[in-house]
């Protein structure tokens, strides 16, 4: 997961052809004000600023995150490449990497570290739909902490997430060596320095190694 930042770049104004561009300056949010913006302001944000993960709260509360730091990009490229390599030969549904942006039931627009969906609710969206931040929710997310956010955080995130649909939760600590599993209707099972976890029924035949992720 990439760790949360307060800068933002504000959209360029159109301008005279003649005139030569000029360098747009970062606005910086103090960390006590919330800035909140509906879903359109949040689809031109994304637009102007590819280099940085946004994800959009309920209320409309906008999140900046700057890019994950080495460790935890390589992490992630690991969980993403299990899941992806599972999913090719089950042909069970559709995997996504942490690009993947997806408009719940209560409004946010959340991109987590590696998902999943069914394949015939992905197909049952429509072109559009697929091509922006999908109305629908994943069967399955995984979060990976980086060092720099609290556990707490993340635990409000899985909880968030099972409370709009989804079926299976993986939140995986790589400093503690803990594997949080989250499951509609069951209390949250911890996992200790744990060698792999199983998709279950979920995500059947699935087993991640957590070898080099939890190193």
């Amino acid at each position: 997961s990439p760790m949360a930042t307060s800068v933002i770049e504000r959209e360029p104004a159109d301008i005279d052809s003649a005139e030569a561009p000029q360098a747009i300056p970062a606005m910086r949010i103090p960390p006590d004000v919330r800035l909140r913006v509906d879903h359109e302001g949040f689809a031109r944000l994304c637009s102007l600023n590819g280099d940085l993960r946004l994800e959009l709260q309920a209320d409309g509360t906008l999140v900046v995150m700057s890019p994950a730091s080495s460790n935890t990009g390589r992490q992630n490229a690991d969980l993403t490449a299990q899941l992806t390599i599972w999913n090719k030969a089950a042909k069970l549904g559709v995997a996504f990497d942490s690009s993947a942006g997806f408009t719940l039931p209560d409004g946010s627009v959340l991109g987590p570290d590696a998902s999943w969906i069914r394949r015939d609710r992905w197909d049952s969206l429509g072109p559009d739909d697929r091509d922006g931040f999908a109305r629908i929710v994943p069967d399955f997310v995984a979060e990976l902490r980086p060092p720099s956010d609290s556990l707490q955080k993340f635990r409000e995130k899985m909880r968030g997430y099972l409370s709009q649909g989804v079926r299976l939760g993986w939140l995986i600590d790589p400093r503690s060596k803990i594997v949080e599993v989250y499951r509609p209707g069951r209390d949250v099972e911890t996992l200790t320095a744990p060698k792999q976890v199983s998709g279950g029924d979920v995500l059947p035949g699935f087993t991640l190694d957590l070898a080099d992720i939890l190193d």
